[in-house]
């Protein structure tokens, strides 16, 4: 378990860092379409799709990471069992939420790829498969996270001081 939860947290930093780039590239695109509009044109369709991708990138991070929304005000008055079984059931209903827009997005996904699907209606036309690949990919390691967080916070809370956000606070 220990190397699923390694691979977990090294994917996870890896597509984060990816959606970073991805990120800081397209304020160049952005800026080049507001110096000159005519330069490149299809800037809001790619945009549009990038957002998307940057979004699903980064939730596995956020998720594995603990930066989700989190409101625990209430839990916290329960006694330490509860709490625990609270945030199991918690953790099982955010990869039951991914898990179905798994299972939701599959097949339009597999329609994009095969069918060649374009989104946009202006000069530039946008496949439609990276987004909706990345928003399965995505959905799969947040899935994978919460089945971690899991794992780690109701069965091995010895775990929690090697976790990823240990890190973080380190540097």
């Amino acid at each position: 378990m220990n190397n699923l939860i390694t691979f977990s947290d090294r994917l996870s930093k890896f597509l984060m860092v990816v959606a970073a780039a991805w990120a800081f590239g397209l304020t160049f695109l952005i800026m080049l379409n507001i110096i000159d509009r005519e330069l490149f044109d299809g800037v809001a369709e790619i945009v549009t799709a990038s957002i998307v991708i940057i979004v699903f990138l980064q939730a596995g991070y956020a998720i594995r990471s603990r930066s989700m929304l989190r409101a625990d005000f209430l839990v916290k008055r329960f006694s330490p069992q509860l709490q625990k079984l609270l945030l199991g059931f918690g953790y099982i209903l955010g990869a039951a939420f991914f898990l179905m827009i798994i299972t939701g997005g599959w097949e339009e996904s597999v329609l994009s790829w095969v069918e060649n699907e374009f989104e946009g209606e202006g000069a530039l036309r946008v496949p439609a498969w990276p987004a909706r690949w990345a928003v399965i990919g995505g959905s799969a390691i947040a899935l994978l996270n919460y089945l971690v967080l899991a794992y780690i916070d109701v069965f091995k809370p010895e775990y929690l001081d090697s976790e990823m956000d240990s890190e973080a606070s380190e540097n």
